[in-house]
């Protein structure tokens, strides 16, 4: 089973991201294109019969951090620092939304990450009907360092802290 197949399966089993009530619906093979859908059902509606905005948000958290985890390898480590989600109109219908990652964005990566050890950058995608209509706008800040120089952060900030 390809890397792709263990993700998309992974995520949609795990009870962490079911309870989101999204799916990961497509994935490709080499892990830079996710798509999910976040269906309208008894389980995300609130009050006024829309999707519940924590639904959208939770749905959308792990992607980007666990997607340029795989993407890029052991050397690196990646983390969700900061996001923030603009909603646009009340949801009542399916929704789709798409995490991508461009060669020359992950190329930007490795070469600003080989300079610098350590960097942030921001991803912006957007939860849309099948007609492209945007319901929420999100933003992902993302923490990349090699690992080397992140466990001697660690070390250093720990040594710190005991002094």
């Amino acid at each position: 089973m390809s890397t792709a197949a263990i993700f998309k399966y992974g995520f949609n089993l795990s009870p962490m991201y079911r309870r989101t009530t999204a799916r990961v619906i497509d994935i490709t093979d080499d892990m830079k294109a996710v798509k999910i859908k976040v269906p309208l059902s008894y389980k995300n509606k609130n009050y006024v019969g829309a999707i519940f905005g924590g639904s959208m948000f939770a749905a959308t958290d792990p992607i980007y951090m666990i997607q340029l985890m795989q993407i890029l390898g052991e050397e690196y480590v990646v983390w969700d620092k900061a996001a923030t989600i603009h909603y646009k109109r009340p949801a009542k219908e399916h929704l789709f939304c798409e995490f991508i990652f461009t060669n020359d964005e992950l190329e930007a990566i490795k070469k600003q990450v080989k300079e610098t050890h350590e960097m942030t950058i921001e991803k912006t995608t957007y939860l849309k009907n099948s007609s492209e209509q945007i319901f929420a706008e999100v933003i992902k800040t993302l923490y990349i360092a090699e690992k080397s120089f992140y466990k001697e952060k660690l070390k250093k900030r720990k040594q710190a802290m005991s002094s």
